[in-house]
Formats: C-alpha cells, sequence, structure tokens
C-alpha cells in the first residue's frame, strides 16, 4: 500500500496500491469532500495509473490550480516512477 500526502487541497492524504500490471487498487482519501472521493475511488477501481494520469492531471478545484483528483495523479505518477527506477 503507498500513501502519499497533498498539499494545497482538502483531502491530506490518498492510499493505494498497484498490481503487477500497473493497475490502481484499493484506493482511499483521508479528509476531503468523503461523497466525491469515494466516487473517485470506485471510478479508478482497476484502471491503468496511466490513463488515471492522463483524465485527472490539472483538474482545478476553486481558485485553485490543484484538487484532490490533479494531486491523486501526481501521487500516481511518483508511484511509477518509482517503480521505473527500481
Amino acid at each position: 500500500m503507498v500513501r502519499k500526502e497533498f498539499f494545497g487541497v482538502c483531502a491530506s492524504h490518498v492510499n493505494f496500491s498497484l498490481d503487477a500490471d500497473g493497475c490502481v487498487l484499493g484506493v482511499s482519501f483521508e479528509k476531503g469532500c468523503s461523497g466525491n472521493l469515494k466516487a473517485i475511488s470506485k471510478l479508478v477501481e482497476g484502471r491503468p495509473a496511466e490513463e488515471i494520469i492522463a483524465l485527472m492531471s490539472g483538474i482545478p478545484c476553486g481558485g485553485r490550480s490543484a484538487s484532490c483528483p490533479d494531486q491523486f495523479a501526481l501521487a500516481l505518477q511518483k508511484e511509477l516512477n518509482r517503480r521505473e527506477l527500481g
């Protein structure tokens, strides 16, 4: 299980796993908009991380340039990069 901290958005952390094929599993957020984040968790389950990154990167929230989905995309990208480096 990977746990990544968020900055500048409502949620404080995201927890998730990636399977051997890079698909997202077991997503849960800490704090934030509960209903929206539970929906995101269900929608991304079993989908490739690259697909989620492409869909969610750069999504703003309110007057901020970042959002919980954007921060999740960054967390996924960091984990993919970590895996590539070994």
